[in-house]
C-alpha cells in the first residue's frame, strides 16, 4: 500500500496526477492511498467481487469520504494471495476459509512456511460450492466415476486445488489415480472440456460462474453432485466445509439442485494494515450493502450478519471498530472453534 502526499511530489508528476486523476481534490485529506486487491482468475467470482468491492471504496472516495484509490489484481486465487500478504506484494486478498484456516496455522501446504499469525480479516463474502463439472457423455455421474478419467485438478496455487487434494486424501487417491491430472487455470477449463482434452474439472467457486456457464451452452456439460461417506468425513473434521446446495436452474442441463460442499471467501489483510484504512473500506461495502449485493449474482444472497461469520482467524481492528460502531457485534466474534488441530488429525481449537 502506498500513501503519496500530493503536495510533495515533483511539479510535473502533481500536474499529470491532477489531469489523470482530477476528482483527487474531493479526497479527505491532501494525500491519496493506494490499495491493491488480490483476487483470482478473470473468469472466476473473486475477481468481480472484488471490482465491486473497489467500485463502492472509489464511490465514497469521490463524496469525500475516503482517501483510498481500490484496484484489483488477477491472481491464482487463495493460496498465491496468502503467501502476497505474507510478504506484503498485496495489501488485500479474497481467500477461501479453509485456506485462512490453514495458513494461520501453518498447517497442510503451509507446514513448510509455518504458522502466519499476522493474518486478519476483514469480513467474509459469498459461500463458494465444490463444482464438479463433467462432459456429459463421460460417464461421470458422481464423483466416485473420476478414476481412469482425465480430469482437471486446477491451478497448483488455488483454493481449489487445496480442497480437492483434502477430499482425494479421504478417498485414498493421488493423482496417478487419474488418467490425465490436468492443471489448467480457470480461464482455460470450459474451452479444454469443450475441446475434448478434458472429462472433468473441479473449481470451488461462487455461483452463478463464467467458466461453468461456458461449459454448459458450448458442450452440454453438468454438474455432478459431491456426496458421500468420505464428504461427510470431511466436513465433521474441517467444519468450515458445510454442505452447499448449487440451485436448479441456474446452468443448462442441471435442472435440479446439486448437492455438494464448500468454504466461504473472505476479504483478508495483514495484521499491519492501516486501521483506518481497514474502517473505510469495511463502511464502503455496509453503508452501501444494497448496491453491494446487486453487483454480482453471487452476492445476492448476503445478510450483513453472515459476513462476519465463518472465520477462524481475528477480525482486524479496523474493520471492527466500524462493526461496533453499527451494533453488528458488542465484542470480537469467537472463530471457528473447531478444526483439525495442527500437527495431528481429528479436531481441536484454533490455535
Amino acid at each position: 500500500m502506498k500513501r503519496i502526499p500530493l503536495p510533495t511530489a515533483f511539479p510535473l508528476l502533481a500536474l499529470v496526477l491532477f489531469l489523470v486523476f482530477p476528482s483527487a481534490a474531493d479526497a479527505r485529506d491532501s494525500g491519496q492511498t493506494y490499495v491493491n486487491i488480490g483476487t483470482g482468475g478473470v473468469t472466476g467470482v473473486y475477481y468481480p467481487v472484488g471490482a465491486a468491492i473497489c467500485r463502492l471504496v472509489e464511490k465514497g472516495r469521490k463524496a469525500g469520504e475516503n482517501s483510498i484509490r481500490c484496484t484489483v489484481e488477477s491472481t491464482g486465487a487463495s493460496v498465491d494471495n496468502v503467501n502476497a500478504l505474507r510478504d506484503g506484494s498485496l495489501d488485500l486478498g479474497i481467500i477461501q476459509s479453509d485456506v485462512q484456516y490453514y495458513a494461520y496455522n501453518g498447517v497442510e501446504r503451509f507446514e513448510e512456511a509455518g504458522p502466519n499469525p499476522d493474518l486478519r480479516v476483514l469480513f467474509s463474502l459469498q459461500s463458494e460450492s465444490f463444482t464438479l463439472v463433467a462432459k456429459e457423455d463421460a460417464g461421470i455421474l458422481k464423483f466416485e466415476d473420476l478414476p481412469g478419467k482425465r480430469v482437471n485438478l486446477g491451478d497448483p496455487g488455488s483454493g481449489s486445488r487445496n480442497t480437492l487434494e483434502l477430499l482425494m486424501k479421504e478417498y485414498g487417491w493421488t493423482p496417478e489415480t487419474y488418467s490425465l491430472a490436468a492443471e489448467l487455470k480457470p480461464a482455460e477449463m470450459a474451452g479444454a472440456l469443450c475441446a475434448d482434452k478434458i472429462d472433468a474439472f473441479v473449481y470451488v467457486v461462487g455461483h452463478p460462474n463464467a467458466s461453468v456457464q461456458e461449459a454448459a451452452n458450448d458442450c452440454s456439460a453438468r454438474l455432478v453432485p459431491v456426496t458421500g461417506p468420505e464428504v461427510d468425513a470431511l466436513v465433521r473434521k474441517y467444519p468450515f466445509y458445510p454442505v452447499s446446495i448449487i440451485p436448479g436452474g441456474m446452468y443448462k442441463g442441471s435442472s435440479t439442485d446439486v448437492t455438494t460442499f464448500g468454504p466461504k471467501a473472505t476479504l483478508m489483510a495483514a495484521a499491519k494494515f492501516p486501521e483506518d484504512i481497514a474502517y473505510d473500506i469495511t463502511k464502503a461495502v455496509f453503508s452501501n450493502f444494497d448496491e453491494f449485493k446487486s453487483l454480482h449474482l453471487a452476492l445476492a444472497d448476503l445478510v450483513p450478519a453472515g459476513l462476519l461469520e465463518g472465520n477462524s482467524v481475528p477480525f482486524h481492528p479496523g474493520a471492527l471498530k466500524y462493526f461496533k460502531e453499527v451494533g453488528l457485534v458488542k465484542e470480537e466474534p469467537e472463530p471457528v472453534a473447531e478444526g483439525p488441530d495442527p500437527g495431528k488429525e481429528g479436531t481441536g481449537p484454533v490455535k
